[in-house]
């Protein structure tokens, strides 16, 4: 999400999200409940108006903080906001994706998790890219400023290949910063793996220049800070990374596109998510 919604666009997710006399209607407590859920900081306490009223009035005031709605719309899709779990999620996502189909965006479950993405020229597909609140997000998560700035650096140097054309290439900065970002936490967290990394139930131990993106994944997954199903999803980054060698693009038969970098861009989100969940 690039740009601030449209007013109407604010107004008619305001009715979604309070669904006055709908299945899903939430009362004045449950909309500063949602609006904590979603992350916002000191969220606004409800304060008796009309809750369509307020509800449209907070969001107006938020409309230039672009990562507090882009939450909000997540989170108003995820199955873990409703007793009802994914059959609720799944019925307010469809809904949503409608209101903001003028606004060029759609909201997808990308490894059980909402994720918001741009669509594509066809309207068929969403894309998605590295979240505008990047810096913010892994500077409690990494060791210090200067594995915060080379992080950083390589999501923009992937954006600048994917902005010119250079989707391959793209491709691999993105595998590079998830490489880079999990080894960096890893070690934050545990600093005996700075001896290497354990191989299998014995003593024996990989040195961390050979260290490579599945033995990440699976070491994270294995220490329980990300899921099962991410771990299973991030297999087509770890791949597409590989296309830095012309012989396994070869093998995958495989030409990369804008749409193949933002369907990359999605399970590292959700993966950043389980990182700052397990923090």
């Amino acid at each position: 999400m690039k740009k601030p919604l449209d007013p109407m666009t604010i107004e008619r997710v305001a009715h979604l999200i309070v669904d006055m006399d709908g299945p899903y209607e939430r009362r004045g407590w449950q909309l500063t409940q949602l609006l904590q859920h979603a992350g916002w900081q000191d969220a606004p306490e409800y304060d008796g108006l009309p809750r369509l009223e307020w509800m449209k009035t907070v969001m107006e005031k938020a409309t230039d903080d672009i990562e507090a709605i882009e939450r909000l719309l997540c989170r108003i899709c995820d199955p873990i906001e409703y007793r009802e779990g994914a059959p609720a999620a799944e019925a307010v996502q469809d809904e949503l994706n409608r209101i903001l189909v003028l606004e060029g965006l759609a909201v997808r479950q990308v490894s059980g998790r909402p994720v918001l993405g741009e669509l594509t020229d066809d309207g068929q597909s969403a894309v998605f890219t590295a979240p505008d609140d990047l810096e913010a997000r892994l500077r409690p998560l990494v060791s210090g400023e200067d594995a915060l700035r080379q992080l950083l650096e390589r999501v923009e140097e992937a954006r600048i290949c994917e902005r010119n054309g250079a989707y391959v290439l793209a491709l691999v900065g993105i595998g590079s910063f998830t490489e880079g970002l999990l080894l960096n936490v890893l070690i934050h967290r545990d600093p005996d793996l700075l001896k290497g990394f354990p191989v299998g139930k014995g003593a024996k131990r990989k040195d961390l220049d050979y260290v490579s993106l599945e033995m990440l994944l699976d070491t994270a997954h294995d220490r329980g800070w990300i899921r099962k199903d991410r771990h299973e999803f991030m297999t087509i980054v770890r791949q597409y990374r590989n296309f830095v060698h012309i012989r396994a693009q070869q093998r995958r038969g495989v030409v990369p596109d804008q749409h193949t970098v933002g369907m990359c861009w999605g399970p590292v989100r959700v993966v950043l998510e389980d990182l700052e969940a397990s923090q």
